[in-house]
């Protein structure tokens, strides 16, 4: 069954060389109880060793069953040692950690034998030993020869064929050495038994067969055997596959190690977790931080939409156009101070910039196409049409008013400063509406699916009243986060008497204390329970079967309460809900103060496109409907100077004595080209630069009560062209105004009769009117052959809209990176169109958040680079702590390979440890985080004051995280566990 031939053995190299076995030869029947003698040195336990395949011969051959194991591999030593060894050593080697059971069932493990058949075996070898009632307790809590029992029972667990002691009974009393020699002696009725001892008596008593070892040789064999006389056939020495660990049986023995040392454990643990922690933190931050940058960034650009309008002014170029001249400008001497031409650059940007013109329906079209490129990167998409919401409602007071803030600011400048002061304030308020202040009623963003109102709406205001709006006729109140509403917004909302506005204005304009109602309030009831009735522009005209035309009747307060009244004219519109903006949102979208949906735009469509007026305009293109007149097509030909004076003539028949008086008046006061030119070149003669100078800045000094110098300085940047250009045009103006105010003079003093017959005489003989003044008549006192408005004049009056033609393209982006590919895709689009397709816009959020975008990408840099340290800073902590691991866990190592356990077995168990260590830092790590939170968002939230600023750490990142603190513990790992492997057995068992 087994024999050594001429087996040597060398410990060391060169000189030091010492020789444990010389050339020993012997053979082992299947079954005998073998005894080996010898002093201390002499290779009884490293023939044991070898024969055990713990250790490997220098030379010579060992053959098992007939087989030589020359060309044995570590795997067919690994399943040599499991399926025909067991091991009992002096020492007992048993894993304190793991219960007696458990010490028993880990050969059978290595096999692959099934948990309950594991189980059973285990039992029952416990059983012969005489263990069974201890088989839960611990190594350390059982007496020297319990254990050395259990050492037995764990040898026999496999049945294996040779079963190996290394003085099994070296510590032990006599009473217990005689009980381990009996069961040694039963066991070895049917296998081969080969022991280790000191002791002849033992030896003597019990062995069947007595060897003596002598520095390495063989001295004395009581019986020899010699395999050859009996012919015994040559057979496999292996029993069954090759032993394996699986994973679950490593993470249960490192499990196991792990809690009997429980506070270094939760120590080691909690110091691989302090890079997680880091990590998680940091990351926790960041995720805070992005989230809030996000919601910055979605609510900014909710926002500042990309706007396509179909007429704008390229505000981008106007800008790019104003930095380029300030870039451009060349340093100047430090010594002496120089003018800045502001004004002319900025003047020059905007003559460069004109107003440039979109084709939005062909761009709609692309939208709506499979090849657009946009869509996937909108979040929403808004088309805005220039739809004439006229809209009313009663003050306090029962007056009608129009629910407009413009018309408003403009009635009341006009009853203090008259009706001149209302041009001036339109224009300049006309500007600032352009930016969404003065905007009262103002289109909520649909949603996607038929989505009434968008979701992002939804997510930056709170329904602190009623509900959202739902059908077309119902609208919300949008108050500030205060609950209040602009008093401007309340006048125009009929909240207040508009009549007072006036009294407040003239009072703060002449500085004049007055009282107002600052604590004016009104329950959500009292706002929710206001109406107001927007009326279809094209439902305002009454046809006048007199004249053929239209009356609008809005013009006349009878008019416009009969609108307001009539149930069948407009639509009702009541406030169903009062919305406010969410205290965590940065930016809100909507600027007016009371909001309408799509739905409404949709109704006021349809309803427009069905008046008879709107089909008349529709059907009949070439002429007005509201005069009769045809348009003007622009091929009309101008009459000549005979022409228009046969005209005036004809006209003059139907006209009265003073008509003609008042007419004869008016064109006699106009004066001929030819006294004009006369007179600006007589005035012109002699006249140089320098004297011009000197007169207009004079004159303009006075006028304007600004210093000479100033003017100066601006007429010195005009060339001489412009400059005598504008002299001669303000002569001319001064000529015709004093002839204009010296006829009238003159001809003051005749009757309307006198003046009327000079009229129908074309003049007194002395003067008579010139081809210029009868021009002047035809054109001032002829009625119109053409109609002065447009075809889209007029509809735009009736409110009409073309669907497929929007005014206004409102595209929303989430982020940043959305708003630039959207950006990108409208470059491309304008790329493949020709130039009367192309599309200008102004990208506002660009000009002023351009660097948003590198910020953000630079503080996620850093916070990467400090994950980074943590990571390597944890990785080398761990590995630190499973080699220490390793350290003490070497003699477990020698147990594991002596009952059949591979180098890959040995590595797993380590690995596993350092999933069990990474699993518990990563766990810990994140627990302590999240604890950590709570003070950390406190902090930031009292330094910061911004509520929505929170470190979060998602539960994803957690699981993540635990999972990359079990793959760098693995990684970190890897090394100590192969340093594990690679350990010699015999010396990993001799370790205490």
């Amino acid at each position: 069954m087994l024999k050594l031939t001429n087996i040597k053995k060398t410990y060391g190299q060169g000189t030091s060389q010492v020789e444990a076995l010389r050339g020993l030869s012997i053979a082992f029947r299947k079954n005998e109880f073998v005894a080996i003698l010898g002093h201390s040195g002499c290779g009884k336990t490293t023939l044991l060793n070898i024969i055990g395949g713990l250790d490997q011969y220098t030379s010579g051959d060992l053959s098992i069953g007939g087989v030589s194991t020359k060309s044995f591999r570590d795997r067919d030593w690994d399943a040599y040692r499991n399926h025909s060894i067991g091991f009992v050593f002096q020492s007992y080697n048993l894993i304190p950690h793991q219960s007696v059971l458990a010490n028993v069932e880990l050969a059978l493990t290595l096999s692959g034998v099934s948990r309950s058949e594991r189980r059973r075996r285990a039992i029952a070898a416990l059983e012969q030993v005489g263990l069974a009632d201890q088989m839960h307790k611990k190594p350390n809590q059982m007496s020297g020869g319990q254990m050395q029992r259990v050492a037995i029972a764990r040898a026999l667990v496999n049945d294996p064929e040779i079963l190996l002691a290394d003085e099994p009974t070296g510590a032990l009393d006599s009473e217990t050495s005689v009980q381990i020699m009996d069961l040694l002696k039963e066991v070895a009725r049917d296998r081969l038994v080969i022991m280790v001892t000191h002791n002849p008596e033992l030896a003597q008593r019990y062995a069947t067969r007595t060897v003596k070892l002598l520095d390495g040789k063989i001295i004395s064999d009581s019986n020899p055997y010699e395999p050859e006389a009996e012919q015994e056939p040559a057979r496999s020495h292996s029993k069954g596959r090759l032993p394996s660990m699986s994973l679950l049986t490593a993470l249960g023995l490192s499990l196991h190690n792990l809690l009997t040392k429980k506070g270094r454990t939760i120590l080691t643990a909690l110091a691989g977790a302090i890079g997680i922690i880091g990590i998680a933190l940091i990351l926790s931050l960041s995720t805070g931080i992005q989230t809030y940058i996000d919601q910055v960034q979605e609510d900014t650009l909710s926002s500042y939409p990309i706007e396509l309008q179909a007429e704008t002014v390229d505000m981008t170029a106007l800008m790019t156009s104003m930095m380029s001249n300030r870039e451009q400008q060349e340093p100047q001497e430090e010594d002496r101070v120089y003018a800045n031409t502001v004004m002319y650059d900025m003047m020059n940007a905007m003559t460069s910039s004109g107003t440039e013109t979109n084709d939005l329906n062909s761009f709609r079209e692309y939208l709506q196409s499979e090849d657009c490129s946009i869509i996937p990167h909108v979040s929403a998409l808004q088309y805005g049409y220039d739809l004439n919401m006229d809209i009313y409602t009663q003050d306090p007071s029962g007056a009608i008013i129009h629910s407009d803030v413009m018309e408003l600011i403009n009635t009341s400048m006009e009853s203090l400063y008259g009706e001149g002061a209302s041009g001036l304030t339109s224009a300049y308020m006309n500007s600032m509406s352009g930016f969404g202040a003065m905007d009262v009623w103002e289109e909520i963003l649909p949603g996607e699916n038929g989505q009434v109102i968008s979701d992002l709406v939804k997510e930056q205001y709170d329904l602190v009243y009623g509900q959202w709006p739902e059908a077309y006729d119902e609208v919300v109140l949008i108050i500030n986060e205060n609950n209040q509403l602009p008093d401007l917004m309340l006048y125009a909302l009929g909240f207040k008497e508009q009549s007072q506005m006036a009294e407040i204005t003239g009072a703060a304009l002449n500085q004049e204390e007055i009282t107002t109602d600052d604590t004016a309030s009104w329950s959500y009831e009292e706002l929710c329970g206001k109406t107001y009735k927007m009326l279809l522009p094209a439902a305002c005209f009454e046809h006048d079967p007199a004249t053929g035309g239209y009356t609008d009747l809005r013009e006349t307060e009878a008019g416009l309460e009969y609108l307001y009244n009539a149930e069948d004219t407009g639509v009702t519109l009541k406030v169903v809900g009062i919305l406010r903006p969410d205290p965590d949102a940065t930016a809100t979208m909507l600027s007016g103060s009371m909001g309408y949906t799509s739905l409404l735009s949709d109704y006021v469509l349809e309803q427009v496109e069905e008046m008879p007026i709107v089909k008349a305009q529709l059907e009949g293109e070439t002429v007005d409907v509201f005069t009769g007149l045809p348009f003007a097509t622009g091929h009309e030909v101008e009459p000549t100077d005979s022409e228009k004076r046969e005209a005036v003539e004809a006209y003059l028949e139907g006209c009265d004595t003073a008509e003609k008086a008042a007419m004869y008046l008016d064109a006699a006061a106009q004066p001929d080209s030819d006294f004009l030119d006369e007179t600006v070149a007589a005035q012109m003669e002699g006249l140089t630069r320098e004297r011009i100078e000197a007169m207009v800045t004079e004159q303009y000094a006075q006028e304007m009560g600004v210093d000479d110098q100033t003017v100066s300085d601006y007429i010195a940047e005009m060339d001489d062209e412009t400059l005598f250009a504008r002299v001669e045009e303000a002569i001319r103006q001064q000529a015709a105004e004093q002839y204009g105010n010296t006829m009238r003079q003159q001809l003051s003093a005749m009757s309307n009769e006198q003046l009327s017959q000079l009229m129908d005489l074309g003049g007194s003989p002395q003067a008579p009117l010139t081809d210029s003044q009868y021009a002047y008549l035809y054109d001032n006192y002829l009625p119109p052959t053409v109609s002065d408005a447009t075809l889209d004049d007029n509809l735009e009056k009736l409110g009409y809209v073309d669907r497929e033609t929007p005014s206004v393209i409102r595209i929303y982006a989430s982020t940043f990176a959305d708003k630039d590919a959207i950006a990108g895709g409208i470059a491309a689009y304008n790329a493949s169109v020709a130039e009367e397709q192309q599309i200008t816009y102004t990208d506002y959020v660009a000009l002023l958040m351009s660097s948003i975008t590198t910020i953000i990408q630079a503080f996620s840099y850093v916070l990467i680079a400090f994950v980074a340290i943590s990571l390597v800073v944890s990785s080398i902590m761990i590995g630190i702590i499973t080699y220490i691991s390793v350290l003490e866990r070497t003699k477990e190592i020698g147990i594991l390979r002596s009952i059949g356990a591979s180098k890959g077995d040995i590595s797993k168990v380590f690995n596993a440890e350092t999933l069990i260590e990474g699993f518990v830092s990563g766990a810990m790590g994140i627990g302590v985080s999240l604890l950590l939170l709570i003070p950390i968002n406190m902090l930031v939230h009292h330094l910061t004051g911004i509520g929505a600023l929170s470190a979060i750490l998602p539960w994803r990142a957690g699981v993540i995280l635990v999972l990359i603190s079990m793959i760098l513990t693995l990684i970190a790992g890897l090394i100590p566990s192969r340093l594990a492997a690679k350990k010699d057995p015999v010396e990993a068992l001799r370790t205490e």
